[in-house]
C-alpha cells in the first residue's frame, strides 16, 4: 500500500470558505500494473472522507495558532509543516499534532532586515542545517 500526502489551501471564491484554512489529505492507494486486472468502481460508491487541519483553523489572524493568507509550505521527514504566512510576513513551523505554531522567520513587520520578511510566498527547509 502506498500513500500520497496533499496539502490544500482553500481559495475563497465565495464568502463561505475561509481564506486561512490549510487542509491535509492522506490517500492510501495500491499500484496496479497497466496490464493487470481492472478495478471496477460502482458509480454510486461512497468514499470515506477524512480531513485533518494541520495548521491554522482558528480563524484568520496574527495569533500563533492562526494564519492569514498562507501560501507555500514544506513538510519535513518528521511531518513538521512550515507555512509561508504571507499577510503576517512570517514563516511558521507546525510540529505534527501541535495546536499552535512557532515563528521561525520574520514576523517583525515588513522590511528588508535580517529579521524581517516581505509577504513570503514559499518556503523550503534545508535539513542539513
Amino acid at each position: 500500500m502506498n500513500k500520497i500526502h496533499y496539502f490544500l489551501r482553500l481559495h475563497s471564491l465565495s464568502h463561505r470558505l475561509p481564506a486561512h484554512l490549510l487542509i491535509y489529505l492522506s490517500i492510501d492507494f495500491s499500484v496496479i500494473p497497466l496490464r493487470g486486472c481492472s478495478v471496477d468502481i460502482h458509480p454510486n460508491a461512497r468514499w470515506k472522507q477524512n480531513g485533518l487541519t494541520v495548521a491554522g483553523g482558528n480563524g484568520q489572524g496574527n495569533g500563533i495558532n492562526q494564519l492569514s493568507y498562507p501560501h507555500g509550505l514544506y513538510v519535513d521527514d518528521d511531518q513538521t509543516v512550515y507555512v509561508a504566512d504571507q499577510s503576517n510576513r512570517r514563516i511558521v513551523e507546525w510540529k505534527s499534532g501541535a495546536t499552535s505554531g512557532q515563528v521561525v522567520a520574520g514576523g517583525n513587520e515588513e522590511g528588508s532586515g535580517d529579521h524581517q520578511l516581505s509577504q513570503p510566498l514559499d518556503v523550503i527547509v534545508d535539513k542539513e542545517r
